[in-house]
């Protein structure tokens, strides 16, 4: 169970923290034996949802990029995250909210869809298979094995690497970077209305998260919206509320495309999509259950519980119609906000379904809009580069190739192969050879045959 946190010392200042369960909520969240109540958790759980509420009109406009229907990915975002989040907050009962993750929408519309040439409908196919392993893994304790054999610097790099991708596609929404046929790409216009208007919202964005604002993100997409509508850049949304849209577009066809998963390129679409989401699961878990003060003996209580709650969000998500559903680092703003229970992450999941009703703003929430969005969170996932060996060259070569090959070939998939294809040969020359677990031997050996027959 959880670590417990200390409150005998204090000097109860509420019922729920006289030492006596008040209620039902009380007994199974086990707020007063935690040492918090309603109250507290229900402001986690609001700040945990306006922190990353912005997925809500990224994640569209993402996945919008393939042709999938923007309205019915709207839908899709928020009754996945509601429904990760709940299972989250009931069954593993932790702080910790879930939401189709930034980098993954990336690889699914962007290197799956756009590069691979596969059908959104089949790329959806693929995040259930990968959400239905990752369950098996979860549950069986496999994910030790697998999270052994690939070497920190390239758990840290991937995550980097994903930053760099992510922030280089908002640069190119904005258009402060644009083709160029002699260099490949160049600095665009920025006297360009709509370029200094995503402009704007990165710096009203950076200074919202350099004051200490939770939401920082979520603000600086609503102010940059504000703007464009007020000198007329962006067209108002006809109203701010309605009917929920219809589901109908995306639902069932992961489902109804099962038999396409038996295809070649389906190998390296679902073990990329497993991949990136193990290790991004792990690593937020990890760093929000040692900030809450969750960790026992260096462990984290009831793992199975969360990490499978995160699959299957991600199944139920590609049923729904969207890419990988995760667990959000954003979680951290509730836990910092006092949230130590799964009745934030049930509060946090009641605000994504009231969310539906909100769909018109979508219209709001142009490419230069979520510009800066998808820039700042580049900067935030990029800070993994910190902690990696560069004075080790077997570690800093692989690293660098999986961090530059992301944005340089547009593809997730190719910086990770790439990084996995050359960590076990430098090892190998380095006379380290033993240092590479088994597994990383196999995966070298199945890249190689990607690269050579597949590509």
């Amino acid at each position: 169970m959880a670590t417990d946190r200390a409150d005998t010392t204090e000097q109860p200042d509420s019922p729920e923290q006289d030492g006596t369960e008040r209620g039902p909520i009380d007994r199974f969240f086990r707020l007063t034996k935690l040492g918090t109540n309603v109250r507290r958790e229900t402001i986690a759980g609001v700040t945990t949802f306006l922190a990353m509420a912005y997925i809500l009109f990224v994640n569209p406009s993402v996945l919008g990029e393939t042709g999938m229907n923007t309205d019915a990915v709207f839908v899709a975002t928020a009754l996945a995250a509601a429904l990760g989040t709940f299972i989250m907050g009931v069954w593993a009962r932790y702080p910790i909210a879930l939401a189709p993750g930034m980098g993954l929408n990336a690889f699914f519309a962007f290197t799956v869809v756009l590069v691979m040439g596969i059908d959104w409908q089949v790329a959806l196919v693929g995040t259930f298979a990968s959400g239905l392993l990752f369950f098996v893994l979860a549950m069986t304790g496999v994910r030790e094995a697998i999270i052994n054999a690939i070497p920190l610097q390239l758990k840290l790099a991937v995550g980097a690497g994903i930053g760099m991708f992510i922030a280089f596609i908002g640069l190119q929404n904005a258009e402060i970077v644009v083709p160029s046929e002699s260099t490949y790409v160049t600095l665009g216009d920025l006297t360009r209305p709509l370029t200094l208007l995503a402009i704007f919202g990165i710096v009203v964005t950076a200074a919202l998260l350099l004051r200490g604002f939770k939401g920082a993100v979520f603000y600086g997409m609503i102010l940059t919206g504000v703007l464009g509508v007020v000198t007329t850049l962006i067209d108002p949304p006809a109203s701010a509320v309605s009917s929920v849209p219809s589901l109908a577009p995306t639902f069932g066809e992961a489902l109804v495309n099962l038999p396409e998963l038996l295809s070649s390129q389906m190998i390296i679409v679902v073990f990329t999509m497993l991949f990136v989401d193990f290790f991004d699961t792990s690593g937020t878990l990890i760093a929000i259950a040692s900030q809450a003060g969750f960790l026992k003996d260096g462990k984290l209580p009831r793992a199975k519980r969360a990490l499978g709650a995160d699959s299957i969000a991600t199944m139920g998500g590609a049923i729904l119609g969207t890419s990988t559903t995760t667990s959000y680092i954003e979680s951290s703003a509730g836990v910092a906000a006092g949230g130590r229970t799964g009745l934030a992450s049930v509060v946090t999941s009641l605000l994504f379904l009231l969310s539906l009703f909100f769909s018109p703003l979508l219209a709001v929430v142009t490419p230069e809009v979520t510009a800066p969005a998808l820039i700042i969170v580049g900067v935030l996932m990029a800070k993994g580069l910190g902690d990696i060996e560069w004075h080790k060259l077997e570690f800093a070569i692989p690293a660098f190739v999986t961090v530059i090959a992301m944005p340089l070939t547009f593809s997730i998939a190719n910086g990770i192969a790439m990084g996995l294809l050359l960590f076990p040969l430098l090892m190998v020359v380095k006379g380290r050879w033993r240092d590479v677990h088994p597994i990383g031997y196999v995966l070298f050996v199945i890249i190689l045959a990607y690269f050579i027959w597949l590509v």
